[in-house]
Parts: structure tokens; sequence; C-alpha cells
């Protein structure tokens, strides 16, 4: 697209806030957008990112040391390393947040509006698998890629939810040590990327997203500690969305201090634009509150208490997997399928839709364990009995992505973790010199 699609009623809007910059501004709709992908802290090592950034001619991204711009003839989305979760694509701008926000492990973090995870990814890997990252996605589609990305990037420490803000407020009030509101917008940063965003963009629909960011607003307020940070972001341009927002957010709830702001223009940096807002809320505050109890409603996804299940499996494991160490955690069991619920036993979580409910350590089966995809994302070569250390360039690679048996040496029996230059892709069962596919089929490719 160029400066041509964009609406009239849109160019008058940005010349109050832009000024003499307006010209240069319309014109970075004439030019290419800008592509980004960050590594994953959990996954990454110094040896793996130079050999990426060799690869693909990566470029660093001044606002966050793990972010970097590529070229989009590079394709880095197609190759195995993002499959087993090196990194993240992400556009640059959005990186910011994050990085503003400042996550830090053993914190009990709230991603918001999470989906498709671009900075819940980005929080966890600050974490480094220490705290409760809850992420959440009022959506289900968007909530179930938001649990998909969350699992290849291996985060051992996040619970996915698919709730309304005023469902978790009444759950949790002054329960988060950070949260992170990366608000629902009118998308105006997205014009380049995405034509659909300026075939819907109106002035209305600027009202109608202010409207619902101040809904958003109040009930993240109510589950920030005292002492608790906000970072409020939106990939959109106005004023009214933006700085006005922040302005009526922090006239209605004066104990809420902006400590930082950032505009990213896409004009003035390689990047689709981003605003960030960095908030703190006093310490001093008096008055406490109980988690009001759930309405009684039918739980969808009803949990058994999974110890039981955990001493199956951590026998399973003392045979399988000599290196693990289970994670700090409950274990909860939704069917066959056990979770280990990151942080003290599970609480205030009855009713509500959990697309996964914390790191899913395997299925149990009559007689047998199955160990799920999750487990082996989180998973590192020495910490399996049994591994198959392929190398990026090794035709098996791509073979086992489109789910295909493999050739193996017939001695080799039992549960194998395949990785490719030592980065986990998925579990193979050995037996007969063959091995057996346990790639998911939903994440089965080329």
């Amino acid at each position: 697209m160029g400066k041509e699609s964009l609406p009239s009623a849109y160019i008058e809007q940005m010349k109050p806030i832009l000024g003499g910059d307006l010209p240069a501004f319309l014109h970075s709709y004439d030019l290419p957008r800008t592509q980004g992908l960050r590594f994953n802290g959990l996954k990454s090592s110094p040896e793996l990112e130079k050999k990426v950034v060799s690869m693909f001619d990566l470029k660093p991204v001044p606002w966050c040391p793990s972010g970097y711009y590529y070229h989009e003839t590079s394709r880095p989305g197609k190759h195995p390393f993002h499959q087993a979760g090196l990194y993240y694509i992400q556009e640059p701008s959005a990186m910011s947040a994050v990085e503003l926000l400042d996550p830090q492990p053993g914190e009990t973090i709230l991603d918001l509006a999470a989906a498709p995870g671009g900075k819940t990814t980005h929080i966890a890997s600050k974490m480094n698998g220490e705290g409760l990252l809850i992420s959440n996605e009022i959506h289900p589609e968007r909530a179930k890629i938001l649990a998909e990305n969350v699992e290849r990037m291996g985060i051992p420490n996040a619970l996915v939810t698919c709730a309304a803000p005023d469902e978790l407020s009444r759950r949790f009030p002054n329960n988060f040590d950070r949260i992170m509101l990366d608000a629902p917008c009118s998308g105006e940063g997205m014009f380049r990327k995405d034509p659909k965003a300026l075939e819907e963009w109106t002035p209305r629909v600027v009202d109608i997203c202010a409207a619902r960011q101040r809904d958003i607003l109040e009930h993240a307020y109510l589950m920030l500690k005292p002492g608790g940070t906000l970072a409020y972001s939106t990939c959109t341009f106005n004023r009214s969305e933006n700085e006005d927002m922040m302005e009526y957010f922090t006239g209605a709830y004066p104990d809420m201090e902006i400590v930082a702001v950032k505009r990213l223009w896409p004009h003035e940096e390689a990047g689709e634009g981003h605003f960030v807002a960095v908030l703190r809320k006093q310490a001093n505050q008096d008055r406490t509150e109980e988690p009001k109890r759930p309405r009684k409603q039918q739980d969808k996804g009803q949990h058994k208490n999974g110890q039981p299940a955990l001493r199956e499996f951590t026998a399973w494991a003392a045979e399988e997997l000599p290196g693990f160490s289970l994670p700090a955690g409950a274990p909860v069991l939704f069917g066959d399928s056990l979770y280990l619920h990151p942080g003290a036993e599970p609480q205030n979580l009855s009713g509500l839709k959990i697309p996964r409910a914390g790191l899913h350590l395997a299925y149990l089966k009559k007689n047998r364990i199955e160990p799920a995809h999750a487990l082996a994302m989180t998973l590192t070569p020495d910490q399996a009995k049994r591994h198959i250390r392929l190398e990026a360039d090794d035709p098996q690679v791509e073979a086992y992505l489109r789910g295909e048996t493999l050739p193996v040496l017939s001695s080799l029996r039992g549960w194998t973790l395949v990785t490719v230059d030592g980065l986990p892709l998925g579990w193979g069962k050995a037996s007969g010199g063959q091995l057996k596919n346990h790639l998911p089929k939903g994440l089965r490719q080329f």
C-alpha cells in the first residue's frame, strides 16, 4: 500500500499530532514494512545466536537486546529453528513494551490480552522459568494459538486462560507484580502490514476502541498489587487511545503514576510504530481485598488432584529422563493429561476456560506413560536417555517435520527426543530400526 490509500479522516487526525513531521510520516507508507525476530532466552546460546545472525544477515533492534531485523526474503519463520522455538517472529516496534515493563524472575505476572504470544513469550524469556505467568486471551481460537506458541517456546511456568477481564479481576484482586496490557486498538500501526486494518479503520472505530480500553484498564488496576507495575501499549497513533487514555486513567486512579512513556514512529525508527506507557501503583495502600468467590458454573475443564499421576510420571522420568529436574509446581489432572501448574496449589481456577494449565507433562494411558510434546520442547539432549541430534541441513529434519518415520539403529528402542542443533523438535518412539513420528499432526509442515 501507499499513502494514497490512507483515509482523509485519518490524515486530518494526524495533522495536529505530527505538525511538520506529517510529510515524512506519510512517506513511510510508501516504504517496505519492517520484519523482526527475537531470540528466546530459554533456548538460545551465544553460539546459536551468532550462527543465526550470520545465516540471515540480521541487524540489531536498538531497544531490544534480543531483537533483530531481517530481510523478508530470508524467511526465518520457515527454518527448523523457528519450529524448535529458538526465536519468535515479532514486529520490531512491539519489542519495546516488555523491555519497558522489565519483568523479573520469580514474580507473578499477567499478560491480559496476550494472543498470539509475542509479549507473553518475551516476558517468559526474561522470567527464566521462575515465578508464575498468566497469559490470557478472551477469544478461544486466538487463545489456542497463544497456547501453541507458549508450548513451542518451551515455557514451563505459564498458565493460559481464556476469560473476560472482569472475570479475572473478581478472582485475582491485588494479585500481580506486573501486568502487560497490549490493548485492543484501532491498529493504525498495522496499515503497512495488514490491509484489512486499513479497510476497517474509521473515526468511530477509534472511539469504540477507546471505550473498550477504559473498561479493560479498570480491571487491570484492580488486579495490580500496590507497588506493582503496569505497561499499557498500543500499535496505534491517535492520542485518544494513547496520551489521552493515560490522562483519563491517572485521573480516575490517582494512585497510578506514569513513570515512562515511549513513542516509536515509522518515519523516525525502523518499525511499524508503537506506544508504551509504564505506570506504577502506589505502595502505601491500607485496604486489602479477599478474592471473591467465582459464580457457580459448570467447570468445562474440571481438574483433579494430580499427585498419584505425578508419582507415576516421576517413576517413568527417573528411567527415561535421567537429566530432567521437575520444575516447581502443583500437579493437576485434566482427563488423562497431567499438567504441572506453576507455583503453589491452583486457586480460583474453577469455571475458567484453561487452554494450557501449566506445563503439559504427559498423557496417562492404560498401563503406560506417553510424554507430551510440550515436555519435549522444554528439554535438552542431555536430559533424555535417548536422543537423535540432527543438523539443520539434514534432510531428515524436514522429513521429521512432515511427520515421516525415520530410520534409526536397530538397537534403539523407546521414547527418543529428536533435536536440531541441540534444540528440541519433539518425540519419536524407536523400535525395529524405525522411529515412529510423534510430532502432533497440527504442527507438521512442509
